[in-house]
């Protein structure tokens, strides 16, 4: 019972603090359950399953305070699932480790990006014609890049959207959103081949959707938007280290 209980309150402080950059948190879910000796395919089943809970409450409220930007994030989850693919097939033909290694150089640079840049304009100032463009763009980046690297699109969407002068809040919102299906497509991939541990899924599942509620609460309630890019920055250099620990111990 006591493992139940970590890895429970591990996944509300974790959910928590991801909540307010709206990036879910299987990256550092996955790798902690495995330490806590939760199966591999059990962990990363579980933890898809928990971004997308997650998202979803938080994606609840920031549609209630008409924070999502839907003509952008429509167009970048159809066009990131074509070229998701499309990355997946040529992943085959170039090796991961130099893939990986280029990809924590753009998370550096990514944070780095949105904890000083200021960007020269806001979305109001953008049509509605350029918010769809922004979306495929974006989308057709992103996807193909995590298809490539095996990884989610939100860490690239995220920091894309605030260099075209997104607000930081309307930044969060519209990538919780998307991390919404990309992490249960993920799941949905991950759960024929991993079994799942159900009193696992009761505990995480409950701190997950009070770390989400706590989490938008903060975003949305307690701080500014610069203080909400900042977050974001910190999430990006986090996935850095992660990866790049990976990398420096594989």
């Amino acid at each position: 019972m006591s493992i139940y209980l970590i890895t429970g309150g591990i996944t509300f402080i974790f959910t928590t603090i991801l909540a307010i950059a709206g990036v879910g948190a299987a990256f550092i879910l996955i790798p902690v359950f495995v330490s806590l000796k939760v199966p591999l395919l059990t962990a990363m089943a579980t933890a898809l399953l928990l971004n997308s809970i997650s998202m979803c409450v938080v994606s609840y409220y920031n549609a209630k305070n008409k924070l999502i930007i839907y003509k952008t994030a429509i167009p970048i989850l159809l066009t990131a699932m074509i070229t998701a693919h499309i990355g997946g097939i040529v992943s085959a033909y170039v090796p991961r480790n130099i893939l990986l290694w280029l990809f924590v150089g753009f998370l550096f640079f990514a944070g780095s990006l949105m904890l000083w840049y200021k960007p020269p304009k806001t979305v109001r100032q953008v049509s509605s014609k350029k918010l769809v463009g922004y979306g495929i763009g974006v989308g057709m980046i992103a996807g193909f890049v995590g298809g490539l690297l095996g990884v989610g699109g939100g860490s690239l969407i995220a920091p894309s959207l605030t260099y075209l002068g997104f607000n930081p809040k309307n930044v969060s919102a519209t990538t919780s959103f998307i991390v919404i299906f990309s992490s249960l497509g993920g799941f949905l991939g991950h759960v024929c081949t991993g079994h799942i541990d159900h009193l696992l899924l009761i505990f995480c599942g409950t701190a997950s959707i009070c770390g989400a509620v706590l989490g938008n609460y903060l975003m949305r309630k307690k701080l500014t938007a610069p203080q909400v890019k900042k977050v974001i920055g910190i999430v990006l250099y986090l996935m850095a280290f992660k990866i790049l620990w990976n990398l420096l111990h594989h």
